[in-house]
């Protein structure tokens, strides 16, 4: 498996010839589009289509909202955040099982998950996690979270990087925090489950955006 940035949520996770796209970034957020076909779309924001609008959700290109997904040998379980959802648009926490990886992705969350999904996030072999603070999961909330879920390896995302017109905070911030001290940004991650077995729980590995 080889894990890209793109900057904000945005990761390309490839898995053999397939490739996953997760959080294509906004226009308004100052970052292009990374360019490369996506076989599969996973938006842990996504806006509700009104009744007179269709999905394409069905399609198995785009996966958002809760529920259990299996596209071309990847398994998907989307775990609602209702606290953080509204009539207009829904938030996702997803984990991911490919190649006996299990990948967990918190995208948009602002707020430590509630009881019922927070107990399903169990055995993570990698973590994407929010390190930019508001106007999502802040630092030290971050760092609880990461306690309790005690990955393998932990992939910041959202925080600053050339290019971002909204306000967020440095990496350097989000490693204090979760007491990683410094660390030396990687072009990718090529990883696969032998690896871990060599890993520490808890390791941060901060990709450059591409």
């Amino acid at each position: 498996m080889i894990i890209s940035y793109y900057g904000e949520g945005c990761f390309k996770i490839q898995s053999g010839e397939l490739n996953i796209l997760t959080d294509p970034p906004n226009p308004s957020s100052g970052l292009p589009a990374p360019r490369f076909k996506a076989d599969l779309i996973v938006k842990t924001l996504a806006q509700i289509p009104s009744a007179n609008e269709p999905s394409n959700q069905q399609d198995n290109q785009l996966i958002y909202g809760p529920g259990e997904y299996n596209v071309k040998e990847i398994d998907l379980i989307g775990l609602g955040l209702a606290k953080e959802s509204t009539n207009k648009f829904i938030k996702t926490i997803y984990i991911l099982k490919a190649e006996s990886l299990r990948i967990c992705l918190l995208g948009h969350i602002s707020e430590l998950p509630e009881p019922l999904v927070a107990e399903r996030l169990e055995e993570i072999d990698i973590l994407f996690v929010p390190a930019g603070g508001k106007p999502f999961l802040d630092q030290k909330l971050a760092a609880k979270l990461i306690k309790q879920i005690e990955p393998k390896i932990i992939i910041p995302s959202f925080f600053k990087i050339p290019g971002l017109k909204r306000p967020a905070a440095d990496i350097k911030e989000f490693l204090e925090e979760v007491n990683h001290g410094k660390s030396e940004p990687v072009e990718k991650l090529t990883i696969k489950k032998k690896d871990l077995v060599e890993i520490k729980k808890n390791k941060v590995v901060q990709l450059i955006s591409h």
